[in-house]
């Protein structure tokens, strides 16, 4: 071999090991942003009080828009998934009809597939109408669509132009639903109410012109919830929290924001702490509990700044009337917080806090169940990196799913003591939610693209999923 070769050698050598080293830092220790944009620029962003509000919002939008009736009829199914996480935020569906052990051959049946905007927004589901929160691509908008859980076929639709770019999709929301209203939160943060069975329009507002919100990076995850007919949000800017009455639009309570916290991917969860009805969210920059009782509603009962992070996604988990699990991706870790009652003053201070590498989830929320909590942990996770595991309240690992049973930034629900586990590339696995270990019942593809990460909901054994452009209804009851 020449010198000039073996210099040659040397230098391509060098090359492949420090891409190799490149791959395994990023696949181990690295949080993922999209492509574009660096962690530095978003701790940048954070530091100069600039990160958010890249799309806008303030415009003039007529967000009462534009609606269209359709064909469909809804079904008379008799359970509900009528908001984010179902009806107890828990992500738990209680008493579940049986569901099945093992899929045929091809996964479970497909009864209906809609084709959807590009984004990650959830269904729920009421009186056999499934109700969604779509991008209209042609009308570049943001859209309320409602379909049959029977058939599949839409029976309504309202929508409003707002032109969004995309940034790995762009719904993201899952629609508040009760009786006699729907409340839906937009990319850029457009808020409206309409009739839940009608469609017509009672309310809008916009959080950024009234507000002055940021619109996270990657858009709003913030799920609204109605409380008592109230629609309960966190637009960050003017105000921390609000409560606004869905018959006529009034604000009817705000909590002040005097550190100027910002609004988070996270959503706001109801929770009983010490006896106390309390609405828990995590802001960017810290945690807060407001009070949910008549007597004073929207006081803001305690606060911690102990707890932020760059990004942070996953909503508060309730482990007890004190105990509250905090958990994001973006090397942020955990952290179990503890709330005190002292005479009427309360306070939130830590228990513990985890380091990514011992337990994180970057995009969904934990699910507490049978006193311990499930989750998919983060890509910068090192070896744990997108394993499935169970951690006691303690902090303790209690099981993992091993190093060839990794999943991305998909959602997971619990039914029937089963968890259904959504990866990314569209393919489910089916698991005992058992305390005794990982074991596996069945896997299939059940949708057909990339970035299946929108919330999953499922009544009377009929489980709704998507990936970034299509919605479909699988019936995973046992026959």
């Amino acid at each position: 071999m020449t010198k000039q070769a073996g210099i040659s050698m040397g230098i391509v050598t060098a090359v492949v090991l420090a891409a190799g080293y490149g791959m395994y830092f990023w696949m181990t220790l690295e949080p993922v942003l999209p492509v574009g944009v660096r962690y530095a620029d978003v701790e940048a962003e954070i530091d100069a009080g600039t990160w958010g509000n890249k799309s806008g919002g303030g415009e003039d939008v007529n967000i009462e828009g534009t609606f269209k009736m359709f064909e469909g009829e809804a079904a008379g199914e008799s359970q509900s998934w009528s908001n984010f996480r179902g009806e107890d935020f828990s992500n738990v569906v209680k008493n579940s009809v049986p569901l099945a052990n093992s899929w045929p051959e091809g996964g479970p049946p497909v009864m209906w597939k809609v084709k959807l905007g590009e984004g990650h927004g959830g269904a729920a589901v009421l009186d056999g109408r499934v109700y969604i929160l779509d991008y209209d691509e042609e009308e570049k908008g943001d859209a309320l669509r409602v379909f049959s859980l029977k058939t599949g076929e839409e029976i309504w639709r309202r929508w409003y132009k707002a032109p969004t770019k995309r940034n790995h999709g762009v719904s993201r929301t899952v629609p508040a639903v009760t009786e006699k209203y729907t409340v839906t939160i937009g990319p850029r943060c457009y808020t409206m109410c309409v009739d839940t069975e009608t469609g017509e329009y009672r309310w809008g507002i916009d959080m950024v012109a009234d507000y002055g919100t940021d619109v996270p990076l990657w858009y709003t995850g913030q799920n609204p919830i109605i409380d008592n007919g109230v629609a309960v949000l966190a637009p960050g800017g003017t105000a921390l929290m609000m409560g606004v009455d869905c018959e006529t639009g009034e604000v009817v309570w705000e909590t002040p924001n005097p550190d100027k916290w910002r609004m988070s991917h996270s959503s706001i969860i109801p929770m009983t702490l010490h006896g106390k009805r309390t609405y828990v969210y995590c802001t960017m920059g810290g945690v807060v509990g407001v009070s949910a009782e008549p007597e004073d509603l929207g006081t803001l009962l305690w606060k911690s700044n102990e707890w932020s992070g760059s990004v942070i996604s996953p909503s508060p988990v309730q482990i007890d009337e004190s105990r509250i699990f905090l958990t994001a991706g973006y090397g942020t870790g955990s952290m179990m917080m503890e709330v005190k009652k002292e005479g009427d003053a309360f306070s939130a201070a830590p228990i513990y806090a985890l380091s990514v590498k011992e337990f994180g989830c970057e995009q969904q929320t934990p699910i507490f169940y049978k006193e311990n909590i499930f989750a998919i942990m983060p890509k910068d996770a090192a070896a744990l990196r997108g394993q499935f595991v169970c951690m006691n309240p303690d902090g303790k690992l209690v099981w993992t799913s091993g190093q060839t049973e990794r999943y991305g930034l998909g959602p997971f629900l619990i039914a029937d003591d089963k968890i259904f586990i959504l990866n990314d590339n569209g393919i489910m696995t089916l698991i005992n939610a058992s305390l005794e270990g990982f074991t596996k019942l069945a896997e299939s593809r059940v949708v057909p693209g990339h970035d299946a990460w929108g919330p999953m909901a499922l009544v009377d054994g009929l489980l709704l999923l998507r990936d970034s452009k299509y919605m479909l209804c699988l019936d995973v009851r046992a026959h």
